[in-house]
């Protein structure tokens, strides 16, 4: 998906003043990498869903979603997590990779940490 293509979508314009939720999607030998970027919320959902949901149906052995560049997460987009990881036949092949301080605390509050797996980095993430 090139940058360009995760613009659009119920929230998903750009209007100069946030920046696209989706910035690429990459392979990475039989890994792809799902690479989020500023404000995920209720507002961008739907760029988001599409993505994830789009790397779920090319079936890759694992799915990392780099979330070094996300300032912030909602619950809405959180569930989204949620929903892209139970479209896995194995769940643990879905990792989130270099969650921020606002991320890693989001995903603290709402006890998603201990269910996801969470790496420090998209190269962690990649060596399994």
């Amino acid at each position: 998906m090139r940058e360009d293509e995760s613009i659009g979508g119920a929230g998903g314009s750009h209007d100069g003043l946030r920046e696209p939720p989706v910035k690429e999607v990459v392979e990475n030998g039989t890994a792809l990498v799902v690479r989020l970027a500023g404000e995920l919320d209720l507002y961008n959902a739907d760029a988001v869903r599409e993505a994830l949901a789009d790397a779920m149906r090319r079936q890759p052995e694992r799915v990392v979603v780099d979330l070094g560049d996300v300032r912030f997460i909602d619950s809405t987009a959180l569930g989204i997590l949620v929903e892209a990881r139970s479209r896995l036949e194995n769940r643990h092949a879905f990792v989130l990779a270099a969650p921020g301080p606002e991320t890693t605390r989001a995903l603290e509050v709402s006890g998603l940490d201990r269910h996801f797996d969470v790496r420090g980095s998209v190269d962690d993430a990649l060596a399994g």
